[in-house]
């Protein structure tokens, strides 16, 4: 049965590397930035734009990427690394891990590519039962996981300018995150990806999953569960030639993109095993550059617009170099 997603600068330090200005979803909050190093007491900071804010960030205000959470897709344009969100999907999360971990996924393909909106891959047989592949040790189907209490989660940190779909709107552990009092849910931002389910809101296991690759559809948020963000390689994704069939579905199985192969950071022999580090949105460096971002100081700017969106924060994540592991 075929499940739909819908029913989804200049100067920079050399060990930062981006996936895509978009991709890098996430951020703390804050209206002024800090002082920077050497500023005199009571002179105005000069404004600093997102490449200042990370060069001068401090190494205390990244943290690494769990490799136990980090997921590597080999596709044929390169890798696509994703972090999972165990406190958000603790169910789908565990479900997926322990498909990666038998290898369902090897040899799976992108079968779907919604120009802005969604790609999304899954068993190339799935519509075939007598070829479709066994989903083992995993469960068939899952309650769903669209939203869940705050109590438990790490600390919230808002976005001064409010939200469109929520109460509050914000970052927890660097995931883009939407709240009304108690309750908070995952954000369909760009690069987000989600487990694909039918109609019924406990038809998804994650065995189909999808990333966001277009203009944030939040409509869809508390109606497909969310499990991880792209955090590299999203360029991998969002280049693909679109699907020709209604939704983006590509037609002939001949045309499907293949996925050699799916696994965890962990599990990766130690010289493929990528290090990387996202700056943390509980952070001054974060705080910083939000406010660089709610408004720019780069010499092409005319008019800051003085708010930002959740969705249009860049989480910056770079790669840690061998000689420093």
């Amino acid at each position: 049965m075929r499940r739909n997603a819908i029913a989804p600068q200049s100067r920079i330090a050399p060990r930062l590397a981006f996936a895509g200005l978009a991709a890098m979803l996430l951020a703390g909050c804050a209206t002024t930035a800090t002082d920077p190093p050497g500023a005199s007491a009571g002179e105005a900071a000069p404004p600093r734009t997102m490449a200042e804010v990370l060069e001068a960030a401090p190494d205390s205000d990244w943290r690494p990427i769990d490799p136990e959470r980090l997921l590597v897709l080999d596709l044929p344009g390169g890798p696509v690394m994703i972090e999972l969100a165990p406190a958000f999907a603790p169910r789908h999360v565990a479900n997926v891990a322990t498909l990666v971990r038998a290898g369902y996924f090897d040899g799976s393909a992108i079968v779907r590519v919604h120009d802005n909106y969604v790609v999304q891959w899954a068993d190339p047989a799935r519509e075939d039962p007598s070829r479709r592949r066994s989903l083992g040790s995993a469960a068939a189907t899952l309650e769903p996981e669209f939203d869940r209490p705050m109590a438990g989660l790490g600390p919230f940190v808002a976005l001064p300018d409010g939200d469109a779909y929520a109460s509050e709107a914000g970052f927890v552990d660097g995931f883009p995150v939407a709240r009304d009092g108690d309750r908070a849910w995952l954000v369909h931002c760009y690069g987000m990806v989600g487990a694909g389910r039918d109609n019924a809101p406990d038809s998804g296991n994650g065995a189909e999953l999808y990333a966001v690759i277009g203009h944030a559809p939040r409509n869809l948020d508390r109606n497909v569960t969310l499990v991880g963000r792209v955090v590299l390689g999203i360029e991998h994704f969002s280049g693909l030639q679109r699907g020709p069939a209604p939704m983006g579905f590509i037609d002939e199985p001949s045309r499907f993109v293949p996925i050699a192969r799916v696994r965890f950071a962990s599990d990766l022999p130690e010289a493929e095993r990528p290090r990387l580090e996202a700056l943390r949105t509980d952070s001054a460096s974060f705080e910083a550059l939000v406010e660089a971002r709610r408004n720019r100081r780069d010499p092409w700017y005319v008019r800051p617009a003085g708010r930002i969106d959740l969705c249009n924060v860049p989480l910056p994540v770079r790669k840690v170099p061998a000689w420093v592991r």
